[in-house]
């Protein structure tokens, strides 16, 4: 009887892991938006790092990259919201397969979680993303991204390195 409520327990603490770190990535996600969009109209920058970082409040229509920028609102939204809720099913479904034992999986997986729900509110409330961290060398710009986008990159750099050291859950 003992080993179930360990159990219980200890899969609880793995549910709370994932509601911590992704709610972590959307407060931050968000609140890093916020002061982005009181204090800088679109486009206006502040330099941080002469030739290398500024910050610049930049409206992105489009995924990653500006991936289907130039698509109509109607169509950018179903690729959008579809796609974003088949990948929040697919990160939950697999967080629970792995949080036990992978550990340092599930916070990557978590991590994904949170910026996907980050950029996902972006897209409901504007119906576009507000990127603001702009790095540059010279004329060589990275594109503009944010605190989700952040989380999503390192969450997929977990993931990888799982991958690559088959260190993954039987699925």
């Amino acid at each position: 009887m003992n080993r179930i409520v360990l159990s219980r327990d200890f899969g609880q603490t793995v549910w709370l892991r994932l509601i911590l770190v992704s709610g972590c990535v959307v407060f931050a996600d968000q609140i890093t938006k916020y002061l982005i969009k009181i204090n800088l109209a679109v486009y206006d920058h502040i330099v941080i790092v002469e030739k290398f970082f500024n910050l610049t409040h930049i409206l992105n229509p489009g995924g990653a990259f500006g991936f289907f920028a130039s698509q109509s609102l109607e169509i950018r939204k179903f690729i959008f919201l579809f796609m974003s809720s088949l990948v929040a099913v697919f990160v939950l479904w697999f967080y629970k397969r792995c949080a036990l034992e992978f550990v340092f999986l599930s916070y990557g997986l978590a991590l994904i979680f949170g910026g996907a729900l980050g950029n996902l509110i972006d897209r409901f409330r504007y119906g576009k993303v507000v990127d603001f961290l702009d790095f540059y060398i010279g004329s060589a710009h990275w594109p503009a991204f944010n605190i989700a986008d952040s989380a999503i990159s390192i969450g997929m750099c977990i993931l990888i390195y799982h991958i690559l050291l088959k260190k993954m859950p039987e699925v």
